[in-house]
C-alpha cells in the first residue's frame, strides 16, 4: 500500500513538472495542423493511390499486422502493392529499399524492426524506409509499377496525400491515458480523429473497448469497427521452421518481448493453453545484446520452461541463440469482426 502512494505521489510530481512542456507541445501541434487545414502548408499528391495506418497514441495499437493484411487484401486483388515505413529505430538515416519484394533482408538494423518483419511475411511487395514519404513513393512508382501505397505510421504525416486514413485505437486505452505527450500517451489531441476515414478499436478480444472513447467517437459520428488479435496455428522457430503452436498446450513457457503492449501478448499466449512461468520484458523495440539473452535464459531455467517465447519481430534481433530450452516466436493474425464494413471502405480504393 505504502508503495502504491509512494508510486501515485511521484506520477502526481512528474504530471506538474512536465504540464507546462505539454502546452508547448500542444500548442506547435494546433499551430502545425492549421498551416495544412488551411492550405499553408501544402500537401504533396503521389501518382497512385495512398492508405495511411497510423495511431493518436503511442505504441501497441497492432499497425504493422494491420499494413500485413491490407498489403495482402490489395495483393489478391491484383494490385501492385508498396509499403512506406520510417523504420523506427534503425541504424540509418538515407532512403533505402528493404526489399524489392524478392531479395529478403539479412538483417535488420538499417531498416528497423518492423519493415524487416513485414519483408520476410510479404512476397512481392517492395518496401522502402524513408524520412520523406513523397520521395519513398515516388521511388515505389517509378522502380515498381506501385497502384496502391500502404502508409506504416501515417497519420500525423500531414505533407502527403492520401486516399484513405485508417486510425488504430488499442482497446485497453483508457480516460486516464488520453492525455498529451509527455504526461499521457496522445500525440495529438484526441478530437484530431476526426481527420481519419475509419477507426479500429484493435484487440477487441483481449481487453474491452472502452466506452468513454466509444462515445466520444459517436458523437463526433466517426465509422468505426473491431479487430481481434489472434494466435496462428504454427510458431516460428529460432532456425526459421514450423512447429504446431498447440505443442505448447499445458507446458511451462517463459516469455521475452519489446513491445508497446507487453500485456496483449501475455494475454494472447494464454489463450494457447500455455502456463506463463514468467516474462522479461523490455522497452518496446529494445535491440537484444548478449547479456540481455543470457538473463532471459537463466530465468526460464530457474523457472523450470519447457519453451522460450517471443513474438516474431522480436525474433529477427534475437542473435546466436544456443540455449538448451527451444525459442519460438508465436505468429499472430489480425481478424477484423465487420469484413463487410472494412472491405466497403477498400473497395473505394479500386473504383478511384
Amino acid at each position: 500500500m505504502l508503495i502504491m502512494r509512494k508510486g501515485k505521489l511521484i506520477n502526481n510530481y512528474l504530471s506538474i513538472v512536465l504540464y507546462p512542456i505539454s502546452i508547448v507541445y500542444r500548442f506547435l501541434i494546433f499551430i502545425r495542423n492549421q498551416l495544412f487545414t488551411n492550405n499553408l502548408l501544402n500537401k504533396k499528391l503521389l501518382p497512385c493511390k495512398v492508405i495511411s495506418v497510423g495511431n493518436i497514441s503511442v505504441g501497441g495499437s497492432g499497425k504493422t499486422p494491420m499494413v500485413e493484411y491490407l498489403s495482402r487484401h490489395f495483393q489478391k486483388k491484383g494490385n501492385n502493392v508498396g509499403i512506406i515505413s520510417r523504420g523506427y529505430k534503425r541504424k540509418s538515416k538515407e532512403t533505402l529499399i528493404v526489399t524489392d519484394g524478392k531479395i529478403k533482408p539479412d538483417s535488420w538494423e538499417k531498416f528497423g524492426d518492423e519493415p524487416y518483419f513485414l519483408a520476410h511475411n510479404l512476397n512481392n511487395i517492395p518496401i522502402i524506409v524513408s524520412q520523406s514519404k513523397y520521395k519513398a513513393g515516388m521511388l515505389l512508382v517509378n522502380n515498381f509499377n506501385t497502384e496502391i501505397i500502404i502508409l506504416d505510421d501515417g497519420f500525423q504525416h500531414r505533407s502527403l496525400h492520401r486516399d484513405l486514413d485508417i486510425v488504430l485505437i488499442n482497446s485497453k486505452e483508457k480516460y486516464e491515458n488520453h492525455k498529451l505527450l509527455p504526461i499521457g500517451q496522445l500525440r495529438e489531441p484526441f478530437y484530431n480523429i476526426n481527420r481519419s476515414d475509419l477507426i479500429i478499436f484493435t484487440k477487441s478480444n483481449l481487453y474491452k473497448p472502452n466506452t468513454y472513447l466509444i462515445n466520444k467517437i459517436e458523437k463526433m459520428k466517426l465509422s468505426y469497427i473491431f479487430s481481434k488479435i489472434i494466435y496462428d496455428d504454427n510458431m516460428i522457430t529460432i532456425s526459421g521452421e514450423k512447429i504446431k503452436t498447440n505443442i505448447i498446450n499445458g507446458e511451462n513457457i517463459y516469455i521475452i518481448s519489446a513491445l508497446g503492449d507487453s500485456k496483449g501478448f501475455e494475454k494472447t499466449i494464454k489463450k494457447t493453453g500455455a502456463i506463463i512461468k514468467g516474462h522479461k520484458k523490455f522497452p518496446d523495440h529494445h535491440s537484444y545484446n548478449k547479456k540481455d539473452i543470457q538473463k532471459v535464459k537463466k530465468n526460464a531455467i530457474e523457472s523450470n520452461a519447457k519453451f522460450l517465447i517471443t513474438t516474431e519481430k522480436d525474433l529477427v534481433k534475437i542473435k546466436n541463440y544456443n540455449g538448451e530450452i527451444p525459442l519460438c516466436a508465436l505468429k499472430i493474425r489480425f481478424v477484423v469482426e465487420q469484413k463487410k464494413e472494412l472491405e466497403s471502405y477498400l473497395n473505394k480504393i479500386n473504383k478511384k
